[in-house]
């Protein structure tokens, strides 16, 4: 079978989707069926660094178009950074052949219509994989006024290709009741959550050891933040706890990763002169491990109007890793879904937000356990959650094996 997979971020990017598109076109390359990417060739968070225009990874062909690398410094760089990927995109396929199946991610926002209409155009079927859906995204984090003819030009276009699909992958329960209300049949969606990457995120001592070394955190007590740092993703207020807590010598917050507010959280720990607050870099796949497990408590956020939209997907390696975390977040998202009764407070921590007082209580008192605790029960919840069960899931949706009910 002839699959093309469309994503403006791929191998060897090291943001999730560009993981995780990876890790299926591997899948179904490694089944024998014949694997296309089209994708770009900047880096996604730093456009400076560029990639070959072709090249063959692990029995995958990839295929890369140049667009412009303003960056993420303003909103209109990166609208001018997706429409340049669009329409390099559109003159790339006009080249390619009819494939059997057309793979479409949502990076650049509504590149699902562009794939449906080369479905079209070129026959086939469209498997659309909702990583995040706009222009809802765009509207609840203000971007663009609900009810302009914007939204609703972009609306339409993502309503017609969600009924021009022939699956819809989902991230979440309320991601598929969001694309219901949208119109997209339930027989045609089907929730399949991002895998962890537990083929190579293992619990690493040496690796902590040596990351905690490296950036001066030692024998001190580590809340992390690994990942997109978005406005999807609210830190004020674990931000605002880390000034409460800056007397309390024996914690450290260490934030990363990058995105767009990566920049705002170094200020931030500037201006404030906090030294408690350590920034470190998105870190290759290979050092995941190392970085992830230097944590004693991990930090994953929700942003209050995006349950349904957004999908923080750092959860589940943390959860492979039975590292403690605190959410912070609205209390119905998926992260509470993923919780046995006896976890909170045990090894998963609540706090809304806003909510400064509740955690700076909740990092004190994960901090008086200790650091370095693992938890077999998290671990378990974890394995829901491996590459083994969930990728060959998804390419079975691809091809047409994985049956859709919910």
């Amino acid at each position: 079978m002839k699959v093309l997979l469309l994503n403006q971020v791929f191998y060897p990017d090291l943001i999730s989707t560009a993981q995780h598109a990876g890790d299926l076109a591997r899948e179904l390359a490694a089944e024998g069926h014949e694997v296309t990417v089209l994708a770009s060739r900047r880096a996604y968070d730093d456009p400076k660094v560029r990639f070959s225009g072709k090249e063959d990874w692990d029995g995958v062909r990839i295929v890369r178009v140049s667009c412009s690398g303003f960056g993420k410094g303003a909103r209109w760089r990166r609208a001018l950074d997706f429409g340049t990927y669009i329409a390099a995109c559109s003159l790339r396929l006009l080249l390619f052949p009819p494939f059997d199946v057309v793979v479409t991610m949502t990076t650049p926002p509504l590149l699902s219509a562009l794939a449906a209409a080369f479905v079209r155009l070129r026959a086939g079927r469209l498997v659309v994989w909702v990583m995040d859906l706009n222009p809802d995204e765009a509207v609840a984090a203000g971007w663009l006024r609900g009810g302009s003819a914007v939204t609703r030009l972009l609306e339409m276009l993502l309503r017609s290709s969600l009924r021009g699909a022939d699956r819809i992958a989902v991230l979440d329960r309320f991601m598929l009741e969001r694309l219901v209300r949208k119109g997209a049949a339930e027989r045609k969606l089907k929730v399949i959550p991002p895998w962890a990457h537990d083929m190579v995120v293992r619990y690493d001592h040496e690796g902590r050891k040596a990351f905690r070394e490296r950036y001066g955190l030692g024998a001190k007590y580590v809340v992390m933040y690994s990942g997109n740092h978005s406005p999807c993703h609210p830190l004020d207020t674990l931000l605002r706890a880390a000034v409460r807590l800056a007397e309390e010598t024996h914690i450290a917050f260490c934030f990363v990763g990058g995105g767009s507010e990566f920049q705002k959280v170094k200020g931030f720990a500037q201006a404030k002169e906090l030294g408690n607050i350590v920034c470190v870099p998105y870190q290759p796949l290979r050092n995941l491990s190392a970085s992830l497990s230097a944590a004693d408590l991990h930090v994953v956020v929700m942003g209050d109007p995006f349950v349904g939209i957004v999908h923080p997907c750092k959860i589940y390696n943390i959860l492979t890793l039975g590292i403690p975390f605190l959410y912070i977040g609205p209390s119905r998202s998926h992260v509470v879904d993923l919780l046995p009764p006896d976890a909170v407070g045990t090894w998963a921590y609540l706090a809304g937000h806003g909510d400064v007082d509740s955690v700076v209580e909740q990092i004190l008192a994960a901090s008086r356990k200790g650091g370095g605790a693992r938890s077999r029960e998290e671990a378990q919840v974890g394995e829901r959650f491996t590459q083994e069960e969930l990728i060959p899931r998804m390419a079975g949706l691809v091809i047409g094996t994985e049956p859709v009910i919910q």
